[in-house]
């Protein structure tokens, strides 16, 4: 085999998910203290909640709707991240702000094949979410630890 051995679609899935995420967690942990670091922190929670909401959001309204929410709360990186996916129907090159215009323009039978194969991406999203963004403070560093339930009821 000249690549390696073959993955699986949600191996794939799973490997393109956790190096998205982990890119947004690097850009975190790279700044020094101060108001970048906070504005990052802040990113990567809005990241975890649009991406913990997404797939309830398709499977209550459908994923034009949910496509639209993630534009209403310009949640970029999540929407970039699912472009970059290559969803059936989709395409890989569609830049993540035309998501939205590309689904609702799909044939009936593609939107279904998108709609399913996007809950499968966002939820490899949600599971490196999950995994990578641990916001517990590192030794010498000032401030009070924040619970995961606290930091998402701020």
């Amino acid at each position: 085999m000249p690549n390696g051995p073959r993955l699986t679609k949600d191996q794939e899935r799973a490997r393109r998910a956790y190096g998205q995420v982990s890119r947004v967690w690097e850009d975190y942990k790279r700044l020094p203290q101060g108001d970048a670091k906070r504005k990052a922190k802040k990113d990567c929670d809005d990241y975890e909640i649009a991406v913990k909401a997404l797939g309830a959001n398709i499977l209550r309204s459908g994923l034009a709707a949910a496509l639209a929410e993630l534009m209403r709360r310009k949640a970029i990186k999540v929407l970039e991240h699912l472009a970059d996916s290559a969803i059936p129907g989709l395409g890989a090159e569609t830049e993540g702000r035309n998501l939205l215009m590309k689904a609702n323009n799909l044939p009936v039978g593609t939107y279904m094949l998108a709609t399913r194969e996007t809950l499968q991406v966002v939820m490899w999203l949600k599971r490196a979410a999950e995994a990578l963004f641990d916001f517990t403070p590192e030794p010498g560093a000032s401030g009070s630890a924040v619970s995961e339930g606290d930091r998402h009821a701020q």
